[in-house]
This record gives C-alpha cells, sequence and structure tokens, in this order.
C-alpha cells in the first residue's frame, strides 16, 4: 500500500458537489486514491508541503489533435479559415508516420501536463505511412497521463466531393473494424481507468451519412463514447445546409449522435433550439476558445449553453490552429471571452475553473476524476502562488486572474508527473530535440 500527503496548502478548491475551498488542508492519498481530507493529517508515505500553493483537481482536456503539435505556424495557414487551413495542411500531415504520431503525441502531452492537465481526450482521425491509434496510446502510457483517445476516421476525399485529398481518406469497412480492433485492445471501462478509448468520424464534411450513422451503433454496441466536430463556424453551417438539408443539431440527432455518450467540439454557431436539444438529451460540448479566434471562427455560447443545462468542458484543439497546448490558459480565454460577448459578468474565474476540472470530467464520463473527494482518483495539480504572476493578488484561489500557468507539482493516479516545473518521467530534451528534428524534415520535404 502507497502513501502519499498533501500537506499544508493555502488553499484547495476541491471542485466537489458543495464546491468547498479548505485552507490550510492536507490530502492524503493512498493506492491512486484520496482516501482522507482534512487538517493536521499524518503518513508514512511521502510528504508534500504546499505552503503557499492552492491545489486543485487535474484539469480536464476534452478536445485535441496531438498530432498537430509538429505543424505549429505553418506558413500558408497562419491566415485561413476553416476550410482553407484545412486544405494547406492536409498534404503536410499526409507525410506523417508512427514516429511522427508518438512523438508529437509525448510533446504534447508533456505540455499539457505542464499546464496542470491530468486527463486528456485526443481525436486522431488520420493515419497515413502505417500510423495507428497505438503509437498515442503508448506515449501517454510512457507520460503517465490519463488518456482518452478517439478513434477518427476520414472517408469522403475530395473525388467524392469531400474535404480531404484521396490520399488521407480510408474505406468505411475497415474504419469500423480498426475501430472494434482498437476498443479490445484498450479500452479500459472500468473505475479509475487510465485509458478509454472513443469512435470519433471527423466531421459531417469528412465522412458518409452511412458511416456516422455505423459508427453510433457500433459505439453502443461497444459502450463507448462518440466524438466529432460540429458547428465550428459559417462554412460549416453552410454545407450542412447545402448538403443534408438541415442544421447540424439536426444532422447530429437523426443519426443517433446526441445523449451523455456524445461530445462535439467547437459548437461555435449552435443556435437556441440546438442548444436546447443538447441540454435534454444532456450531449457535451468541448469548447476550444483559442482555436475559434485563431481561425476567426466566433465565440461559442457558453453562456447559454451553460444555463441551459448543456455540459460544457475545455479543449486547446490541435496546436495548428491553437498554437500551444495550454489548458489553464486556456479556460482564461474560455472567461474572458463569455465577458467580452455577455458583460463583465458572465463568467467568474472559478466558474471557468469549474469547466476546466469537474466539467470536463463529466463530459468525458468520468465522475470518478475532476474533483478532491474522499474516493475519487488522486489527480491533483499544485499551483505555486508566491510567484510574480500573483503578488498583490487579494484571492489566490482565483488563480485564472492573477495566477501561474505552469504547475509547480502534478498527480495522476497518486503518481507524480510534473515536479518542481519538470516532467518527472520523460527526457524532455530528447523528446524536444525529436520533435524540432521531425517538424525540419517534414518542412525540407513540403
Amino acid at each position: 500500500m502507497s502513501e502519499i500527503l498533501i500537506h499544508n496548502a493555502d488553499t484547495v478548491l476541491t471542485m466537489d458537489d458543495a464546491r468547498r475551498e479548505l485552507a490550510g488542508a492536507d490530502i492524503r492519498i493512498r493506492d491512486g486514491v484520496i482516501a482522507e481530507i482534512g487538517h493536521g493529517l499524518h503518513s508514512d508515505g511521502a510528504v508534500h508541503v504546499a505552503s503557499g500553493c492552492v491545489v486543485t483537481p487535474g484539469l480536464v482536456n476534452t478536445h485535441h489533435h496531438l498530432y498537430q503539435s509538429l505543424t505549429r505556424a505553418v506558413p500558408g495557414g497562419q491566415d485561413a479559415l476553416l476550410f482553407g487551413w484545412l486544405r494547406t495542411l492536409y498534404p503536410i500531415w499526409a507525410r506523417f508516420g508512427p514516429e511522427e504520431m508518438y512523438v508529437s503525441a509525448q510533446a504534447g502531452l508533456a505540455e499539457l501536463a505542464l499546464s496542470g492537465c491530468t486527463l486528456s481526450s485526443d481525436h486522431l482521425y488520420l493515419y497515413p505511412n502505417g500510423a495507428r491509434l497505438d503509437d498515442t496510446i503508448a506515449a501517454a502510457a510512457e507520460l503517465g497521463l490519463r488518456f482518452h483517445p478517439t478513434r477518427g476516421a476520414m472517408s469522403i476525399g475530395e473525388s467524392d466531393g469531400g474535404l480531404p485529398p484521396d490520399m488521407l481518406v480510408e474505406r468505411e469497412a475497415a474504419i469500423l473494424a480498426d475501430c472494434i480492433r482498437v476498443i479490445d485492445a484498450h479500452h479500459d471501462a472500468g473505475d479509475g481507468a487510465m485509458c478509454r478509448v472513443g469512435i470519433a468520424p471527423c466531421s459531417p464534411f469528412s465522412v458518409s451519412r452511412d458511416l456516422m450513422r455505423d459508427a453510433a451503433l457500433l459505439a453502443r454496441d461497444k459502450g463507448v463514447m462518440l466524438h466529432t466536430h460540429l458547428a465550428e463556424n459559417d462554412e460549416d453551417i453552410a454545407y450542412s445546409e447545402a448538403t443534408f438539408g438541415c442544421r447540424p443539431g439536426q444532422y447530429a440527432e437523426e443519426l443517433g449522435w446526441t445523449g451523455p455518450d456524445v461530445w462535439h467540439a467547437h459548437c461555435v454557431k449552435l443556435d437556441g433550439q440546438e442548444i436546447d436539444l443538447f441540454a435534454r438529451s444532456r450531449t457535451g460540448v468541448a469548447h476550444c476558445p483559442c482555436s475559434n479566434c485563431r481561425l476567426g471562427s466566433g465565440i461559442a455560447p457558453v453562456r447559454s449553453m451553460r444555463d441551459a443545462g448543456v455540459p460544457v468542458g475545455i479543449g486547446v484543439d490541435g496546436s495548428a490552429s491553437n498554437d500551444s497546448g495550454n489548458i489553464v490558459a486556456e479556460a482564461r480565454m474560455a472567461m474572458l471571452l463569455q465577458r467580452v460577448a455577455r458583460g463583465a459578468d458572465a463568467m467568474s474565474a472559478r466558474e471557468a475553473l469549474e469547466i476546466a476540472t469537474r466539467g470536463g470530467a463529466d463530459v468525458l464520463g468520468r465522475g470518478d476524476c475532476g474533483r478532491i473527494a474522499v474516493g475519487k482518483r488522486a489527480d491533483i495539480a499544485i499551483w505555486d502562488v508566491t510567484g510574480v504572476e500573483s503578488a498583490g493578488s487579494w484571492d489566490p484561489a482565483a488563480l485564472l486572474l492573477a495566477g501561474p500557468t505552469r504547475v509547480k507539482h502534478l498527480f495522476v493516479e497518486g503518481r507524480q508527473i510534473v515536479a518542481d516545473g519538470q516532467i518527472a518521467t520523460l527526457d524532455m530534451g530528447a523528446v524536444i530535440r525529436r520533435q524540432t528534428e521531425l517538424a525540419r524534415r517534414i518542412g525540407a520535404r513540403v
């Protein structure tokens, strides 16, 4: 039996059912689970003194494309809208293989961990040159982050009226067969699972109606979640209306893509009826504010979604559209954009942090994560608030207003992943060198 004691935190933001905020508190962890919360606790295990720190649940990232960390700030795609941006990058991504997927996942997940993330989804929807979802799963296991990869896909290429080039699409029968393979090989439905697998056709403009429907049927048969992009920008809405004769929300509902086992990325352009549909069906949303800004997609109606009861989490999206993968900075942007759209009282710092922790865990069906409470998984972020970022702050618990964007210590299932602001489980110098070499090699061939 292994124990860890987090001792004497200035503030513990529990995000439990009562949203308690505890001063001078201790947290005792046993075998990867939170065993006790209180004051003056003792343990025979390792002790981490948290004086001068704020402790939060680990943050949760509900949407990412980890492979894109190899294509940050690509010329030609920096100032384009979604469809033009994709057309620039598709030919570059077609040059990737297993090593590119593995190394980019290592780098992207490490970047997330340094920003306080303990659980991340990933949407991998292209598999060139022998790449497999297994490549990213191996990277997450080595780092030690809790992972929810999704087996994405594209099946309609340019020659059939789709957006992606034909070289990046797959046969739909092969897609479904590989979904079954990776679920059987890697999915763990149990409490405390380190890896759960979802099914995630890329988007309504890159797969057929049949694949969307068949994917939903397969996911329910296997007991896994569904994920895709939806209603991301005006181009997306126009495509749906022209191709399917309806808005994206109606299209999703008709094909079985609503319910508590479904979450959609972006949803910038949901209208009132679609928000009501998502609220009634408990369909989740991954809100990606920085990417939405970068691609000029707009500001998602998160305030309206939350007020209606739609489950909402934060997603950093891919590093080719966000440029970074800092989940705590993403949560701050979510707060600021709602204030821009709706006024300074539209979203508090605490609500935004709740969306980034408990909210994201709930979207991913992980009620065992995202909160600090007895019996929940020991996924915990410790933030040093003695630095210049918080100097003069009257409310150290308002991390998103005046706090660090890099975590001091991070624990996943009670295992320390970040120690004193550095990744503890990987040789990050070697990862960064290899990531840089791969990016330069691909760039030289484009």
